[in-house]
């Protein structure tokens, strides 16, 4: 799957493949993010809603 993420060294949005499914927190303070990787290996991470990650995890 693939999601756009900010690249902040290229100060651009990118297009990337979806790595992995993370997420941060506990409780009612969760975080829900989508991990992926610049062409060249740095990382990016995009924090999304609960819904979109369910939507994606399945």
């Amino acid at each position: 799957m693939k999601h756009v993420f900010y690249d902040v060294k290229a100060k651009a949005k990118v297009e990337a493949e979806v790595k992995e499914f993370v997420t941060y927190g506990e409780g009612t303070r969760k975080r829900y993010a989508f991990k992926g990787q610049t062409a060249d290996g740095r990382p990016l991470t995009a924090f999304v809603g609960k819904d979109t990650w369910e939507k994606a995890k399945k």
